[in-house]
């Protein structure tokens, strides 16, 4: 009788139903064995690739991440960190040379033993060897056949892989003691889409992938414990906390190795973490999605996790609830990496920690399940739809589990990030790839500040009720589909009726900025009227909102139109006495209207603080007599 394998896997539905005319994507699924040597720190490995061409080209070559090279001396990550002014501080080492502080790569001065690589052979396609070549942290492949549209082809490998040091994002033996936080480690496909092939050289930036079902086995050393991508499907061989409740597991004396068969279906990556220390606790979140959380067996630290687990149950409910529901039926909290890491249903965090951090880094790993995961955009190219969207709902969702004492604007830090590049002379526009900033702080501030802001003040500009509507649909409409730029404009003008083209392209594409001020005051005591003179410094124009308050205590709202929206948002004073003026165009610098009293005692140009000015202090007007 022959045995049937079920694999277990939750029913879920993925649809990809991108609403553009002619949208297509590609698919990849991979079968992957791999044997872990925990002492040397070194593996081997097979793949198996079924490649889906969706696209209306012919393919003559594909193309292979191989991110462990880039953690060897000479590589361009190397060169990179010692290039830039301002090196990320974990992957460099600092020294006294001649009185002065010297930076030094990191992967610079790694031995033999230490370095990362993934060596290739045995490359077919269909069976037959195809032609391949490695330049730095990408396998160029010139295939034995065309793969022609609408066609699926296997490709398959041999890999030998060495897992370096920790330095950035994946490794081996982190500063927190974690064995193994393996993130970048297999070949990965690249991504070819509209825009043609995106086979992007790892210096340590973002990532972008083909989504696609992913059946990985690996061999360990049966004392480690394992978390990361998918849904385990051997529980009650493996044991180590996943097994079904009541089986005990019981190993054959001679058994050194375990096998941890893992499944995950459609992702674009796939990550796990592993130590012979690992704690391992599991809860039940928001429709049954198991939470599981790895972390080392350190006294110091063990209260901290155990309350962490709540709190993430929380984080997904608020997730669901505001962006939408998480599509996996599992998600992994894991403690190891360099900081904090998203991938494929889980994360990767340091976990020495207060707990009010531990808490925050995981909010903004989780979030970037639905940003990153699920919509998925490219974020070698726009980071910052990624990392900023994340930012502005997990500070959202950390002011909800986590209040403040006093009440304060989740956004804050990140308008005066904004506002500090934005008037530094180097800020760059977002449209820079992730890997061509100058600086890093330029780079940081851009994707994750002015990120965050793009979204904060489109709540300024469609209103708060708009911008949370819009959220949701992009995230329902575009998940699965690695939505661009436009993507999020255009829902947002569907949702709200508002004309946005050129908020999108002052904001992402230069680096104009946003500088009102009120210019003049003047009363006329004759007419019992005064008249407001308001400027325009910047070079984006914006619809103004502007409160004046009277003498005797009563306000009065103004809102002033944008004309390039060709639409007035709702109040959002709506218990004052509101005045709807006459639009400004751009193209004038000054604006000019008047108010039937002389009595005022201030007058405000954005009282809420979401438009990002870079220059408030003369938006106030006080009177002074």
């Amino acid at each position: 009788m022959k045995k049937i394998l079920f694999l277990l896997i939750p029913i879920i539905g993925f649809t990809q139903n991108n609403p553009n005319p002619g949208y297509w994507q590609q698919h990849v699924d991979y079968k992957m064995e791999v044997d872990m040597d925990v002492k040397k720190f070194q593996y081997k490995g097979k793949q198996e690739i079924v490649y889906t061409n969706n696209s209306p080209d012919t393919l003559h070559k594909v193309f292979y991440h191989l991110y462990n090279n880039a953690f060897q001396p000479g590589s361009e990550m190397d060169a990179r960190l010692q290039t830039i002014s301002d090196p990320d501080k974990r992957m460099v080492k600092t020294f006294k040379k001649e009185g002065r502080d010297v930076k030094e790569s990191r992967i610079s001065s790694l031995k033999p033993n230490e370095i990362g690589y993934l060596n290739i052979a045995n490359f077919k396609q269909d069976g037959v060897a195809a032609t391949t070549k490695v330049v730095g942290t990408i396998l160029e492949v010139t295939l034995a056949k065309p793969i022609l549209p609408n066609q699926k082809t296997t490709l398959s490998l041999d890999f030998d892989g060495q897992v370096p040091l920790q330095i950035r994002r994946s490794g081996r033996l982190s500063e927190e003691g974690v064995a193994l936080s393996m993130t970048q480690w297999y070949p990965k496909l690249c991504e070819y889409d509209f825009e043609g092939w995106h086979a992007n050289p790892y210096i340590a930036r973002e990532f972008h992938g083909v989504w696609g079902n992913f059946d990985v086995k690996i061999t360990i050393d049966k004392a480690y414990t394992i978390g990361g991508t998918g849904y385990l499907q051997n529980k009650n061989e493996i044991g180590h906390g996943y097994q079904d409740a009541g089986v005990n597991v019981v190993y054959p004396k001679k058994t050194k190795n375990l096998t941890w068969h893992f499944y995950a279906p459609n992702v674009h990556d796939f990550a796990w973490g592993a130590d012979n220390e690992f704690i391992h606790d599991m809860i039940l979140g928001p429709n049954n999605v198991e939470l599981h959380f790895l972390y080392k067996n350190k006294k110091e630290n063990l209260e901290n996790w155990k309350k962490l687990q709540p709190k993430t149950a929380e984080l997904l409910a608020f997730f669901n609830e505001n962006v939408g529901q998480y599509p996996y039926k599992q998600y992994s909290v894991i403690q190891g990496g360099d900081g904090g890491m998203e991938y494929g249903m889980c994360t990767l965090i340091t976990g020495n920690r207060a707990f009010g951090s531990l808490v925050g880094v995981t909010a903004h790993e989780l979030a970037h399940s639905w940003f990153q995961f699920v919509l998925a955009t490219n974020e070698t190219k726009h980071e910052w739809m990624d990392e900023g969207f994340t930012s502005y709902i997990s500070n959202l969702a950390m002011n909800k589990v986590l209040p403040p004492k006093k009440p304060e604007n989740p956004f804050e830090d990140s308008y005066k990030n904004y506002i500090y590049l934005a008037t530094s002379g180097k800020e760059q526009p977002l449209s820079t790839h992730a890997d061509r900033y100058d600086l890093n702080m330029a780079y940081g501030i851009s994707a994750y500040s002015k990120g965050e802001v793009f979204l904060a003040q489109l709540g300024y500009l469609i209103g708060q009720e708009n911008l949370n509507k819009t959220i949701k649909r992009y995230y329902n409409e575009y998940k699965f589909t690695h939505p661009t730029p436009n993507d999020i404009k255009r829902v947002a003008e569907k949702v709200s009726g508002a004309n946005l083209d050129w908020y999108l392209l002052d904001w992402t594409l230069t680096t104009n900025t946003i500088d009102y001020s009120i210019r003049t005051v003047k009363e006329d005591k004759n007419e019992n009227r005064s008249t407001i003179i308001l400027e325009r410094k910047g070079k984006i124009p914006m619809p103004l909102d502007v409160i004046v308050e009277y003498q005797d205590g009563t306000k009065e709202f103004f809102y002033i139109p944008n004309t390039l929206m060709r639409w007035e948002k709702p109040n959002p004073y709506a218990s004052l006495k509101t005045t709807i003026l006459k639009g400004w165009d751009w193209a004038y610098p000054t604006f000019t209207f008047d108010v039937a009293q002389i009595n005022i005692k201030s007058i405000t140009i954005d009282p809420s603080g979401l438009m990002a000015d870079i220059n408030k202090q003369d938006n106030i007007f006080l009177r002074n007599d």
